[in-house]
C-alpha cells in the first residue's frame, strides 16, 4: 500500500517493512556483540514498542530477558508534554543491564521522565535503543545509543506506532502526507 487511511487522516508510505527489517536485524547484531555473555534486561516502552521489543529480541542472539512499562505522553497527533506512567517496572533492576527499547524520541521528555525513575533502582547500566528519533524537535538531551532511522518531525503510524489507537498492526511506517 502505498497510501492508508487512518481515522480522519491520510498517510503515505514512508518506511518499508524490508528496510525496517534490516535496520532491526543490524541493531540486533550490534547488541548481541556488545552484550555476549551477558543476561541484559530489555525494558519495552508501551504501548508503541512492542513490535520492535519482539524483533529486537528474535535478532539477538544471546541470553536476555524482557520487561514491560507504559508511559503515555501524547493525544492524537500532539505530545501532550504530560507524562503519565499507567504501567510500572515490575523487575528488580539494582546491579542489572538495562536496555530500554523505545519506538520513538522526539521531544525526549517521556524518556526523560523515565530515566530519572529509572535511577531510582540503580542499574549496572542503562543502554537506550529507540526504531525513530526526531532530532530537531529533540529539547532533553537525551543520549540514544542505537538509533533506527533518523526522521523529520512528521506524525508518523505503523510497526507499533498509532494515531488513537489504530494503525500499529501495519508492517510498514507512514507519515502524514502533506504533514
Amino acid at each position: 500500500m502505498k497510501e492508508v487511511t487512518v481515522h480522519d487522516k491520510v498517510f503515505e508510505l514512508y518506511i518499508s517493512a524490508e528496510k525496517i527489517q534490516a535496520r532491526v536485524d543490524e541493531i540486533g547484531k550490534a547488541i548481541s556483540e556488545e552484550f555476549r555473555g551477558r543476561n541484559p534486561l530489555f525494558v519495552s516502552i508501551l504501548n508503541g514498542s512492542f513490535v520492535f521489543t519482539a524483533d529486537i529480541m528474535r535478532a539477538c542472539e544471546m541470553d536476555c530477558e524482557v520487561s514491560f512499562v507504559k508511559l503515555s505522553s501524547y493525544q492524537g497527533t500532539e505530545t501532550t508534554g504530560k507524562i503519565k506512567t499507567l504501567i510500572g517496572l515490575d523487575s528488580n533492576i539494582a546491579g542489572r543491564e538495562v536496555i530500554i527499547l523505545e519506538d520513538i524520541v522526539d521531544t525526549g521528555n517521556t524518556l526523560t521522565h523515565f530515566l530519572e525513575i529509572l535511577d531510582t533502582y540503580d542499574p549496572k547500566s542503562v543502554t537506550l535503543v529507540s526504531l525513530l528519533t526526531k532530532p530537531e524537535v529533540l529539547k532533553d538531551r537525551v543520549k540514544v545509543d542505537q538509533i533506527g532511522f533518523e526522521i523529520p518531525n512528521k506524525f508518523v503510524v505503523g510497526y507499533g506506532l498509532d494515531y488513537d489507537g489504530l494503525a500499529r498492526n501495519l508492517k510498514d511506517i507512514y507519515q502524514l502526507k502533506g504533514g
